[in-house]
Parts: C-alpha cells; structure tokens; sequence
C-alpha cells in the first residue's frame, strides 16, 4: 500500500474526505470543511496543542485502544 507521501493530492482528498463523513456523517463533514475554509487556520499550530489537556498515560491507553480496533477488523 502507498503511503500518503506517496499518493497524489485527489487521492488524498478523495481519503480525506472519505474519513471526516465516516467520523463525523456527511452534513457533519461539510461543516467541518466551511469552518476550516471561512477561518483562518493554522494546522501547526493547533496540532501542537491538541493533548495537551491529556496526560501521557492516557495518550498511550487511547493510542492501545485504537490499535486493537484495527487488529481486530
């Protein structure tokens, strides 16, 4: 499998946008997208604050959690 570095920017999209209606539904993932698009946003910047509310402990249990979902597909 191609890793996202490696796939083209539609392909991205298409995956993308794939993800945020399969998390948030579709109405969901349209205002998603108007309110990254009507805002000023800088992804950098809020991904480094992202966990910072959560403790170490509970990323790595979260980050656990996640993983046996996948193996268990």
């Amino acid at each position: 499998m191609n890793t996202y570095a490696e796939m083209s920017d539609s392909v991205i999209r298409r995956e993308g946008l794939l993800a945020l209606q399969d998390k948030l539904g579709y109405v969901g993932a349209e205002r998603f997208i108007s309110l990254i698009i009507r805002e000023p946003f800088d992804y950098t910047k809020w991904q480094r604050n992202l966990f910072n509310d959560v403790s170490l402990e509970e990323l790595a249990e979260n980050a656990d959690a996640y993983s046996e979902t996948l193996i268990n597909k």
